[in-house]
């Protein structure tokens, strides 16, 4: 006679709804020997999967290399690539596209901040932790960052450094560029490092005027669709240099948001 199998035992041999995501996941990595980002990842899976929601579908993807270290790696922050391809030499990371941009309805500005919060953990890979701000949080004159992240050391890292503040001024308007970027100047104030990030179709003169600045002010700076919601399309043009900020006003700011941040 065969043993019988209990309801709970046969479905803890089956694997859950995660996990056949995670391996769908490594399957369509095999379709892309250039890989793919966190977020296109992600909106792939989405397309395979409409009926799971966006927060858990991001959940299933992240750390897809750690869950599966002999499958898949990452060539380069934010970019997953199934490991067949490691040693393709014509294989390359895929640049984000830029959209043509035709925005007729401007979106609220601050509905873009989750999104960058996200890009910057996930894609970007700056902070371990990024939580949307804006507003008066800060209840200061000088301004509160739209986007509030901070780096710390992972227990699985040999050598740990001490936790930096970034943050991010974000602007949908182009004809804000230039207090934008007087706003991620600020930040730097207390943050170790500043993002300006503006619209993609700002004109071409305004955008090298920023690259310059903010190369001369060490500030990054990021473009994006500021029509699409789906599909903003973040892209680093220049990346920051880490300072030393002011720790009297680090302090004084954290402070406020302690219980988002480092929660």
């Amino acid at each position: 006679m065969e043993p019988h199998v209990t309801t709970s035992t046969a479905q803890k041999k089956r694997p859950n709804q995660r996990a056949r995501i995670r391996l769908a996941a490594v399957e369509l990595l095999q379709q892309h020997p250039e890989g793919l980002t966190y977020t296109e990842l992600v909106q792939a899976m989405r397309q395979l999967h409409p009926d799971r929601n966006l927060k858990s579908l991001s959940n299933d993807v992240v750390n897809l290399d750690r869950h599966f270290p002999s499958k898949v790696y990452k060539p380069a922050k934010g970019v997953y690539r199934h490991i067949r391809f490691r040693d393709s030499a014509d294989a390359q990371v895929a640049e984000p596209k830029l959209p043509v941009v035709g925005r007729a309805v401007r979106i609220p500005e601050e509905r873009f901040y989750p999104l960058f919060a996200a890009w910057l953990t996930n894609d970007l890979e700056e902070v371990t932790v990024a939580i949307p701000l804006g507003g008066n949080a800060f209840r200061d004159r000088w301004g509160t960052p739209d986007v509030l992240g901070k780096n710390e050391s992972r227990r699985s890292d040999v050598i740990k450094g001490p936790t930096s503040i970034v943050s991010a001024e974000i602007k949908v308007d182009t004809a804000s560029l230039l207090i934008g970027f007087g706003q991620a100047c600020a930040h730097m104030l207390f943050s170790h490092k500043s993002y300006l990030v503006v619209p993609a179709d700002a004109s071409p003169e305004e955008l090298d005027r920023l690259i310059a600045l903010c190369q001369m002010f060490g500030l990054g700076l990021v473009t994006f669709d500021a029509s699409s919601l789906a599909k903003p399309a973040f892209r680093l043009l220049v990346r920051p240099v880490k300072h030393e900020p002011d720790l009297h006003y680090t302090n004084k700011y954290i402070k406020r948001v302690e219980g988002k941040l480092f929660t």
